[in-house]
C-alpha cells in the first residue's frame, strides 16, 4: 500500500497531474514529490520542477514557504486549507487554470522533440500524447515496468 503521507518515489510514481486537489490539477503530485524529497526519496522527480512553478505562478505562493509548510507534517486538506488562504483564486480560476494545465503542451520545437525523445527513450511508438500531462503519465507507467 502507497503511503502518500510520506511517498517513496523510488518504488512508484507520484500522483497524477490530473488528480485534482480542491479543484487544483497537479497539486496532489506536486505534494507526493515535495514529501519524498524532504524525506530523501524522490527519485529522478524534482520539487519546484517547470510545471510546479506553473502552479507557484498562479497561485502566487513562493516554493520554500510552501516547501516548509509541508515540511510541518500537514495534510493534504491542512495544505490545501493553507493554499486557499494564500491564493485567493475564485473557483472558476481554478478550474479553467486546471483546465489549461493538463492541455497544455510543448508548443514550440525544443518541446516537440522533448517529448519525441522521451517517446523513443521508453521505445513506445505512441503518436496519441499531446500535452504534458499525457505525457507524464505514460513516463510514470513505463519507467515502474509499464510494457510500451
Amino acid at each position: 500500500m502507497i503511503n502518500y503521507s510520506s511517498p517513496d518515489l523510488t518504488q512508484h510514481p507520484p500522483r497524477s497531474v490530473r488528480v485534482r486537489l480542491g479543484g487544483y490539477t497537479h497539486l496532489s503530485r506536486l505534494l507526493d514529490k515535495a514529501r519524498a524529497t524532504l524525506a530523501g526519496k524522490g527519485a529522478e522527480y524534482h520539487y519546484n520542477c517547470p510545471l510546479d512553478q506553473h502552479f507557484f505562478s498562479f497561485t502566487g505562493i513562493n516554493h520554500e514557504v510552501m516547501l516548509a509548510e509541508i515540511k510541518s507534517g500537514k495534510t493534504d486538506v491542512q495544505i490545501l486549507e493553507w493554499v486557499g488562504s494564500q491564493a485567493k483564486r475564485l473557483p472558476y480560476e481554478i478550474m479553467a487554470w486546471s483546465a489549461w494545465l493538463e492541455q497544455n503542451g510543448p508548443g514550440g520545437a525544443p518541446g516537440h522533440e522533448w517529448v519525441a525523445e522521451t517517446l523513443k527513450k521508453h521505445g513506445s511508438a505512441r503518436n496519441d500524447i499531446r500535452s504534458f500531462a499525457d505525457l507524464l503519465d505514460l513516463d510514470d507507467y513505463l519507467s515502474y515496468g509499464g510494457k510500451p
